[in-house]
């Protein structure tokens, strides 16, 4: 049961799976907030068929209610309809969350550059695919591109569409100087102040495309029925994996980076090239094994957040999902909202790390990457510094410092220790270094700047 604040009336909320394309990793179980046993338990699917699968049918029945929850809060978010489902992943995947929750916000108007990898697989394989539409028909535009371009291919993406809402705005102006309906009017008036916000123009758009329907459309008011789809300012997403943005694709992230325009990039780091079979890439850290680093990577991970950040109109953000729900969902709102380039980059635990806790503990895996000092939550919003204020927040609370305890719970990290003992004492040795080296760079950039 949830209490909306707004209303004061509770809201009551089930849970209800589809055991059919369930994959059984049990991560739900695992990070329910609940206490155990009371909301969500793991049991046997065929001791659950008979009853869950037609409840399931029944539920797909009804209505979506967001219950006049703001979608910005941690459970607000979740009473949002997600349009991208049932994914083809591995169970207990660590990048298809992230995927989820952003369509859960601004799905219905997103537009998504994918890059080839294993998002591209689990989201672009026929005959089935997750992505889907909201019960207006509204969802994410998907298209993959190749692994060396895929930036430049979402950033055309934004460039068309620019142009042709643009074009749409010189439209509506055209018509605004003519007779009109005096609704119509004021809807249009409304809808080119808030042109370029989201949620705002998606909220107008749907209004003006209402009251069109009803009026009898020529010339440049047809063209403005033709241009619907544009009203509503699109959310455009570059998707991809560490080898494509730190290695293959680098070279035209960091060229979008520099153009400033408005577009999202979400880096899914799973510190390995994933869909190829693991191999090392410049996102690798420090003594971890992978193909083409059997005794284990001798150079530190390359900076990714700590380079966009010297453009310093780029915001950039460090998340973990299962270490701090909010902050992702802040960096998130946050990075769609601003008026640039955002890079989102996002702890992704993946089934080629190797967690001897399972996959079924990816989620809770992040949190301890985070405890550890192996990860670090942050934000750059640019946006702080016209307020005066530091556009760094190190969201990342004092380490445990039990890194090698988390290594540990890693083959790609214990294997080496098996193999090469000594080269394995070394490399984990300067990890820890270079991970507290870090750590102390950040904390000094959150710092106020002296008076």
């Amino acid at each position: 049961m949830v209490k909306n604040k707004n209303s004061n009336k509770n809201i009551m909320n089930f849970p209800a799976v589809n055991h059919d394309v369930c994959t059984g990793c049990g991560n739900c179980a695992d990070v329910c907030p609940s206490p155990k046993g009371k909301a969500l338990v793991m049991k046997p699917i065929d001791t659950q068929l008979a009853v869950q699968k037609p409840l399931w049918d029944y539920m797909s029945t009804l209505p979506v209610k967001n219950g006049g929850l703001d979608k910005y809060n941690l459970i607000g978010s979740q009473f949002r309809q997600p349009l991208f489902e049932f994914s083809g992943a591995c169970a207990g995947c660590g990048e298809t969350p992230y995927v989820k929750l952003i369509t859960q916000l601004f799905g219905d108007r997103m537009m998504v550059a994918n890059a080839t990898g294993c998002s591209s697989i689990y989201g672009g394989s026929a005959p089935a695919v997750p992505w889907t539409t909201n019960e207006l028909g509204h969802g994410p535009a998907w298209a993959n591109s190749l692994f060396e371009d895929n930036a430049e291919y979402g950033f055309g993406m934004n460039l068309g569409i620019g142009q042709r809402r643009e074009r749409l705005k010189d439209t509506v102006q055209e018509v605004l100087k003519g007779e009109l309906d005096a609704e119509l009017r004021t809807l249009l008036g409304e809808w080119l102040t808030v042109f370029s916000l989201g949620d705002r123009s998606k909220e107008v758009s749907i209004k003006v495309q209402e009251r069109l329907s009803k009026l009898d459309r020529t010339g440049p008011l047809e063209e403005v029925w033709k241009a619907k789809d544009l009203l509503a300012k699109p959310s455009i997403w570059i998707f991809g994996g560490d080898g494509w943005a730190y290695d293959i694709g680098y070279g035209g992230l960091d060229h979008v980076m520099a153009m400033g325009h408005d577009v999202n990039i979400l880096v899914l780091d799973t510190e390995v090239y994933s869909n190829t079979g693991g191999q090392s890439s410049k996102a690798t850290p420090m003594g971890a094994v992978a193909k083409f680093a059997e005794s284990g990577k001798k150079t530190e991970k390359k900076d990714l957040g700590m380079m966009a950040m010297t453009y310093g109109n780029v915001y950039v953000a460090s998340v973990a999902m299962g270490a701090d729900k909010n902050q992702y969902l802040k960096a998130v709102k946050e990075a769609e909202s601003y008026p640039g380039t955002s890079l989102i980059i996002a702890y992704s635990p993946c089934i080629n790390q190797g967690l001897k806790s399972g996959m079924g503990h990816s989620q809770e895996e992040t949190k301890k990457a985070v405890e550890a000092g192996y990860w670090f939550l942050y934000r750059y919003d640019p946006r702080l510094k016209e307020q005066g204020k530091n556009p760094f927040q190190f969201d990342s609370k004092e380490p445990k410092w039990n890194i090698r305890e988390f290594l540990m719970g890693e083959v790609r990290y214990h294997s080496l220790s098996m193999s090469f003992p000594d080269e394995a004492e070394r490399l984990q040795t300067m990890l820890e270094s270079t991970q507290k080296a870090r750590y102390s760079r950040y904390k000094q950039m959150a710092s106020p700047a002296p008076q």
